[in-house]
């Protein structure tokens, strides 16, 4: 991930919720964490754009809201970041064993759900009855959106598909879903940390055998 214009963009998580959880990078459990590409609001909306959170329309709307009230979108942000943080919390300590659930962490996601869920609208559809529409008021749609996609995550993920990019053998420690036929996903990107970390064990080898 050298290429920090590229890495901003660079989806893998396959799933909203991940891909926010791996907005910082790397990701350390228990760390210090690292760059937050969610830096402010004017990049939270590029971001939320690039994972189709949000339509065109729909982004449009959201800048409007913001620039009509000043401090909307770093409220959005905040917002964001709880929901990032939270969430990130829950998923590593059923990977890690390291640390019991907090409730606390539940309960802040709860918080956040249920008021999301209040500015929800069930609207007709055409593939069926209706569909539930999650961010309807466009000042709250972002954080709406990824909180609900974060308990849908919580509720329906099988363990056994997520999976860390290994920090510990150089890789970011991004969260993604291994939906391989074999389970055998090992980095978040073979084209990215995959590739950095073969290339530097090669060229540990080749030091090696000049010494």
């Amino acid at each position: 991930m050298t290429d920090n214009s590229r890495a901003v963009f660079r989806i893998v998580g396959g799933h909203p919720a991940l891909d926010l959880v791996n907005t910082v990078e790397p990701r350390v459990p228990g760390g210090v964490g690292g760059r937050d590409h969610l830096s402010g609001p004017s990049e939270l909306l590029a971001w939320s754009r690039r994972i189709e959170l949000l339509t065109g329309d729909e982004a449009d709307a959201v800048s409007a809201a913001w620039l009509g009230r000043p401090g909307l979108g770093e409220s959005a942000l905040r917002a964001t970041v709880e929901i990032r943080e939270t969430t990130y919390s829950l998923l590593t300590a059923r990977l890690t064993d390291s640390q019991p659930l907090q409730g606390s962490d539940f309960e802040q996601l709860m918080l956040r759900w249920a008021a999301a869920a209040a500015r929800s609208a069930l609207v007709p559809s055409g593939d069926a009855v209706a569909e539930l529409v999650v961010g309807t008021a466009p000042a709250r749609m972002i954080p709406d959106r990824l909180v609900a996609a974060a308990v849908e995550l919580l509720r329906t993920v099988e363990l056994r598909q997520l999976r860390a990019c290994p920090i510990d053998e150089g890789g970011c420690g991004w969260l993604f879903l291994d939906r391989s036929r074999n389970g055998s996903r090992r980095w978040c990107s073979m084209e990215d940390c995959g590739t950095r970390v073969k290339i530097r064990k090669l060229s540990e080898r080749r030091r090696a055998t000049t010494v």
